[in-house]
């Protein structure tokens, strides 16, 4: 009757209390084993083993045992700092579990918080995001000795002054008249602006259409390879900084992934046109002709592969971290203008060594007819 109580005790009792209720127990058994067990010699008795199998023999032991109190022997006190060890070491590891699993709850909640906070930036930047199309002409495809000739730029959503289009003054010759059809002429003129006063008008134009707080993304077909590092090296050639603001994408890879769908491998602007039957306004490689064939063309885009203006921002950002980085100048490499100079300098000894090899040709030749009596030498006499 005294059993369930005490049980139910050590289950709700603190662990100081577990260990007296055990000295409890203990004293109870020896002091039932003391009155019903005589401490008389047991002569051999065989006990049967577990499930009838082997016996055991016992022998006599003396017992010592005290009725009063719990039991006081070292061996028990031994047991009883055992337990308490064993039951603060167990609590100790316990509470370091819980603070480990408490340390990963708080990283886990910060990441998540910092996934929903990216998420929403990420959408609040889409909602504020002006995009424009652009394209550019240009005397050559070297960025560091060729210049932009013609550029135009026209806002995706429309809208009044949406379309800009300028010739620029390179200050020098044109020579791929035939790629597009603007000669020297054309753009040699004093009424048409130079690139360091077509900038400010330029930044002012783009931030006349930019929202309040925020970005402006630029799109061009072959962006990465051409368009974005040729307006950077403009930008720097007048010591103008491209705004931090100006977010630049790339169509060419959005063209090649839808293509790539439809089977074909054609990708320039010129076949997307076809692609979506766009009727082409003005020449071709005009800058204004050419991006309002791509506005047209971004829009098929983006509708056939179901992007969204915050996809369009993603694809841009994946971009900045891996693509536009090619576009920023850099710096002459020694390794390579070292490899350069020793190709030059092979070639010009070359030549050099073939024409001394001739000009030693001729001498023998002529010292050889001049020895068989074929040819004569006339001197004239003064």
């Amino acid at each position: 009757m005294i059993i369930a109580p005490m049980n139910l005790s050590i289950f709700h009792g603190s662990r100081c209390r577990v260990n007296t209720l055990a000295h409890l127990w203990s004293g109870s058994l020896h002091s039932w084993t003391r009155r019903h067990i005589t401490t008389s010699k047991l002569h051999d008795p065989k006990v049967p083993g577990i499930g009838g199998g082997n016996t055991k023999k016992w022998t006599r032991r003396p017992i010592t045992t005290k009725t009063e109190g719990s039991i006081n022997t070292p061996q028990t006190s031994k047991l009883s700092s055992i337990r308490h060890e064993v039951l603060d070491e167990t609590i100790s590891a316990t509470s370091s579990s819980l603070s480990i699993g408490k340390t990963e709850i708080s990283q886990f909640q910060k990441l998540q918080y910092c996934e929903v906070q990216k998420e929403e930036s990420y959408e609040s930047l889409a909602n504020l995001l002006t995009i424009i199309c652009f394209d550019i002409e240009t005397t050559g495809f070297s960025r560091d000795s060729d210049c932009v000739i013609e550029i135009a730029l026209q806002v995706l959503r429309g809208g009044k002054n949406s379309t800009f289009q300028t010739l620029v003054n390179p200050n020098k010759f044109v020579p791929n008249t035939k790629v597009h059809g603007i000669t020297s002429s054309m753009v040699n003129r004093r009424d048409v602006p130079r690139m360091k006063d077509l900038i400010p008008i330029l930044l002012q134009y783009v931030s006349s259409h930019q929202m309040p707080g925020g970005k402006v993304l630029l799109v061009a077909h072959n962006a990465r390879t051409f368009d974005v590092p040729f307006l950077i090296s403009e930008f720097s050639r007048c010591s103008i900084e491209v705004p931090s603001d100006w977010l630049f994408l790339d169509t060419l890879p959005l063209a090649r992934e839808l293509m790539k769908i439809e089977g074909s491998k054609k990708a320039s602007q010129k076949d997307l046109m076809e692609h979506f039957q766009i009727k082409r306004e003005g020449d071709a490689h005009r800058a204004e002709s050419d991006v309002k064939g791509l506005t047209l063309i971004l829009r098929r885009l983006t509708f056939d592969l179901k992007l969204s203006t915050l996809d369009l921002l993603e694809r841009f950002i994946e971009m900045a971290g891996h693509k536009v980085a090619h576009a920023v100048l850099k710096g002459p490499s020694v390794v390579k203008e070292l490899c350069i100079g020793s190709v030059l300098a092979l070639a010009a000894g070359s030549l050099w060594k073939m024409h001394h090899w001739n000009e030693q040709r001729k001498v023998r030749t002529f010292y050889d007819l001049l020895e068989k009596g074929e040819i004569g030498v006339v001197v004239q006499e003064e």
